[in-house]
């Protein structure tokens, strides 16, 4: 899986963010995720052991999902990412170093920023894909005004308080995309309750597609 367009051909636009995975439970949790259909998945690096839970993930669905970490702050963690074999590197914050050192090394950066002066930064850096974070503190009002004057080719991800009510209003307010993290996993989260989670998630995308359709 080489891109956020690959992963998502065929699948939702939703990024699981998996806070607080061990190693231990990443193979379980991992393909819950992915046999429920999503496609996008990153590990925080504020987790137990995280490069292991990463590494762990990319050898079991790296074919299938855009694994990687996120809340990346410098550019060790992207080279320590970056031999694990998982491409998705997520950042709080909008670091151009961070970016163009991802790039660099054939990562997919998704740096987070708040103001249009952060996001115009980080597309001058390469990003393509931004995470607008936190999204919940800034309302579905603020992606629609940074919509009108960002560049149509970057998309926008809304992170930071969402879940399955409320994900649909950040689509139609101009997301390309959604990360969810407790609403999908919690720490000691068991498969069954993450997938179920997940098909409910996935389910919910199916519908406002279908909805959509002519």
């Amino acid at each position: 899986m080489n891109s956020l367009e690959d992963a998502l051909r065929c699948a939702p636009p939703v990024i699981a963010i998996l806070r607080g995975l061990t190693p231990a439970e990443a193979p379980a949790i991992g393909e819950a995720l992915v046999a429920a259909g999503i496609r996008l998945i990153e590990v925080p690096l504020n987790s137990p052991d995280p490069f292991a839970s990463i590494l762990a993930l990319q050898r079991g669905f790296g074919s299938e999902a855009l694994i990687g970490a996120g809340t990346v702050l410098d550019t060790q963690a992207a080279d320590r990412l970056a031999d694990t074999g998982a491409r998705l590197l997520v950042t709080p914050n909008t670091d151009p170093a961070v970016i163009r050192h991802a790039r660099a090394l054939g990562l997919v950066p998704v740096p987070g920023f708040f103001t249009i002066s952060e996001a115009f930064a980080a597309v001058a850096a390469g990003a393509r894909d931004l995470k607008l974070f936190p999204a919940s503190t800034a309302g579905t009002g603020h992606i629609k005004a940074l919509r009108e004057v960002l560049p149509a080719n970057v998309a926008v991800w809304a992170v930071g308080g969402i879940d399955r009510g409320n994900a649909r209003d950040w689509m139609q307010a101009g997301a390309a995309g959604v990360a969810l993290g407790s609403a999908l996993f919690r720490p000691g989260d068991g498969a069954a309750v993450v997938a179920e989670r997940a098909r409910a998630i996935v389910a919910a995308f199916g519908e406002d597609r279908a909805s959509a359709s002519p």
